[in-house]
């Protein structure tokens, strides 16, 4: 039985997270395809219109943990993710673009107005579900499992550097300052881990029951980013798969 197996090292552990990754939504079809140059210009519209959603849920995600947790040194770290997606007025006036607003800019950069983005009209049924499922997670569970369930950051530079690298060439009709976005959360996306990780471990590595659940908690991050690229994949009716099969995520119960 589980409860008898001696929990893993913290190495050994911190492998086994990673090795979550072989299902991040880097691998669907969707972005396979955004790689390779084969989306048209208006299924990259979609696919910003609808992870638009994501992104404004990011900061209400990151405020539930805040509410959660009881920890006054990770509360003085975590709360940097909102400013990071919000934005900062600095006292003397300037402002400090975050990712919500470049987020904005990539929707322009792809040709479409700030109302199509930020009225969210062009949002998926689907893509709503499973993103409000993920900040319902973080209002409802233990701050630890929350902060364990962002852990797909672990994977999160390598596909943001791939869109910096590809796109230029791949879809030369976006606007360069477009990328913006991906740029700035190469840093941010490194340091988030390393807190996020650092808890993570910390947390969940008292014994093999935890480890597994934590297993779980972020193969469910990861069904919610799957789903995305589902939903968005059904909103691009004509989009074509080029006969390339992919594994659904498995369901996982909290209870």
């Amino acid at each position: 039985m589980k409860e008898n197996l001696k929990p893993w090292t913290r190495e050994e552990f911190e492998e086994k997270l990673r090795e979550k990754g072989k299902g991040y939504h880097i691998y669907h079809p969707f972005h396979v395809m955004m790689y390779e140059g084969k989306l048209s210009k208006e299924q990259l519209q979609c696919w910003v219109a609808n992870r638009f959603y994501y992104q404004i849920s990011i900061p209400m995600k990151d405020a539930a943990i805040l509410s959660n947790c009881n920890d006054v040194e990770v509360r003085k770290q975590w709360i940097v993710r909102i400013t990071d997606h919000d934005g900062q007025d600095a006292e003397d006036g300037t402002k400090a673009v975050g990712g919500i607003e470049a987020w904005i800019q990539l929707g322009d950069a792809v040709g479409l107005t700030r109302e199509q983005v930020t009225s969210l009209k062009m949002v998926s049924p689907g893509v709503k579900f499973a993103v409000d499922a993920y900040v319902n997670f973080a209002r409802q569970r233990p701050w630890q499992e929350s902060v364990c369930s962002s852990l797909t950051e672990l994977f999160a530079p390598h596909i943001h550097q791939q869109r910096i690298s590809s796109w230029p060439t791949m879809y030369p009709w976006i606007k360069a300052e477009g990328l913006s976005y991906f740029k700035k959360r190469l840093t941010e996306a490194r340091r988030d881990v390393e807190q996020g990780l650092g808890v993570t471990l910390d947390y969940f590595s008292t014994s093999r029951e935890r480890q597994l659940k934590a297993l779980d908690i972020l193969q469910f991050k990861l069904n919610v980013l799957w789903v995305i690229a589902d939903s968005i994949m059904l909103a691009s009716t004509d989009i074509k798969t080029d006969g390339r099969d992919y594994l659904r995520q498995p369901v996982i119960n909290f209870d």
